[in-house]
């Protein structure tokens, strides 16, 4: 047997300020056919698992492109046709192939393309042709498009948020492709568009116990697979949303039926599924009343509205001044992307207390910026934090202290994952009693562990929660929270799409 893979990654939100170009990529990770020769990182995790399951198959295997930006706006055109093309040359070199994967993020949009992932699966559908299994790995975050269903004979979701399972549905997917590949099953897939838009947490009730039914339904009955598409909700796309999917062997109605009962059952669950957020002097009030000097550890706030992980700036600065408004001491925001306020503090050094301007300055949504006279508490050229067991690059990083108040720095853009980034700088995460990180829900599972409380607070910033007031302008037909019931009586049982 002989295995083509390839990855391409990166979330985009259509309503943020910040461009997606060569450069975002260069700062991410970009390897050409070499990933699995580099150190494993996270776009390169489910390259590694293929690589390690074809080995042990004794397949051979192609290796092609492996690129990953830090989620942002829309991504240059010129960028996604040039990692497209080289994807599709090295296939066609590649062939014939009896087997493809391909590690995608499923909510990718470039000018001229709002269905990054339908485009290239529909490409390397042509050059394959009809009989050859084609899977790919997806972000729960993804769009679910009627040309990705079209391409693909499987696609598999992650199930976590924080996307601690991303190795696992890897080894899942190989699974599904490599037993197709041999004739073993015929997997079949359907999708049920819930009619539902916004953000979920399956760490949390009842969610949790929803992910938990998926898995144990997995291999029973039929069933070779299931994945919650939760949707990217700042995308403006036609297939924005929440969608349910299901693979079976070889019998489209089963995978229907599958489908429709997950989709159903979510959104009879909706209002509990929902998150509720508070604001920023609420969750400070919250935040104060339990950090006391008993707390077991300091509270954690995710500001969510300006996560770079969902391609907010990660440089507003609301609860920066709320917090210094209200004299809160021993409190740590972060990560701040300002490498312009880290040059200042490399150039002063360790000790140094200069007039700093910190934050405010992608647009609106960052807020103003904020001036401080500041010490410069310590610096490091090259930080990094753990995202699962992966690395990623903060770059050069400064952690400095105003009024009472830790601040943390970094060049290189990036949500909160992990207290390690704080502790590379010797900033200890015992020490504070509130931490305010930039990040929606994978700073989860590095911080709960040392959280003695974790609430979740929108700001102004880019992401807004809103979702009922968003200004899409290409998602068809009605939809919750916009809609109270967006299924009509007599249509429920049609709204599913099936591909065989």
């Amino acid at each position: 047997m002989k295995l083509f893979m390839a990855a391409l990654d990166t979330e985009t939100n259509t309503f943020a300020p910040l461009p997606t170009g060569a450069r975002a990529f260069a700062e991410g990770f970009v390897a050409h056919g070499d990933a699995t020769r580099l150190p494993e990182n996270y776009c390169s995790a489910q390259l590694y698992a293929w690589r390690r399951r074809a080995a042990a198959l004794g397949w051979s295997v192609t290796e092609s492109l492996c690129a990953y930006a830090e989620p942002g706006g829309v991504t240059a055109r010129a960028v996604y046709e040039a990692f497209r093309d080289e994807i599709l040359q090295d296939l066609r070199h590649a062939m014939p192939v009896d087997a493809v994967l391909l590690a995608l993020h499923g909510a990718m949009v470039a000018d001229g393309h709002d269905d990054c992932e339908g485009d290239l699966l529909a490409a390397v559908r042509a050059i394959v042709g009809p009989d050859v299994p084609v899977g790919a790995e997806l972000d729960l975050h993804c769009h679910l498009s009627d040309a990705m269903m079209e391409a693909a004979t499987a696609l598999v979701a992650y199930k976590e948020y924080p996307h601690t399972d991303i190795a696992e549905r890897a080894e899942h997917l190989f699974g599904l492709i490599a037993d197709a590949a041999a004739g073993r099953t015929r997997p079949v897939m359907a999708a049920f568009d819930c009619r539902m838009i916004g953000m979920f947490r399956p760490t949390a009730q009842p969610l949790r116990g929803f992910v938990d039914q998926m898995i144990a339904q997995e291999g029973r009955e039929g069933i070779l697979s299931l994945s919650l598409a939760h949707g990217f909700p700042w995308g403006d796309v036609a297939d924005v949303g929440v969608k349910m999917l299901a693979i079976a062997d070889g019998d489209a109605g089963r995978a229907v039926a599958a489908a429709r009962h997950f989709g159903e059952t979510l959104f009879a669950m909706r209002k509990e599924v929902a998150p509720a957020f508070l604001t920023v002097d609420a969750a400070l009030e919250v935040a104060l009343d339990v950090a006391t000097d008993n707390a077991p550890g300091p509270v954690v706030i995710a500001d969510v509205a300006d996560n770079p992980g969902g391609g907010a700036p990660g440089d507003a600065t609301f609860f920066l001044k709320a917090v210094l408004e209200r004299r809160i001491d021993r409190v740590m925001l972060g990560y701040f992307w300002d490498p312009v306020a880290v040059r200042f503090c490399m150039e002063a050094g360790v000790g140094a207390t200069l007039d700093l301007r910190i934050g405010g300055k992608c647009g609106v949504a960052s807020g103003a910026p904020v001036d401080l006279r500041a010490t410069v508490m310590g610096l490091a050229e090259q930080v990094t934090q753990r995202f699962g067991e992966a690395p990623v690059a903060m770059g050069p990083s400064a952690w400095v202290r105003a009024d009472g108040v830790d601040i943390v720095l970094c060049s290189l853009r990036t949500q909160t994952f992990h207290p390690e980034g704080m502790a590379a700088l010797g900033l200890d995460p015992s020490a504070c009693r509130i931490m305010v990180v930039k990040s929606n829900q994978h700073f989860h599972a590095g911080f709960a562990p040392i959280a003695s409380e974790i609430l979740y607070a929108s700001s102004p910033g880019a992401l807004s929660q809103d979702f009922a007031g968003f200004p899409y302008t290409k998602r068809a037909g009605r939809f919750w929270p916009r809609d109270e019931d967006p299924f009509c009586p007599d249509d429920r049982v049609i709204a599913a799409q099936v591909t065989a």
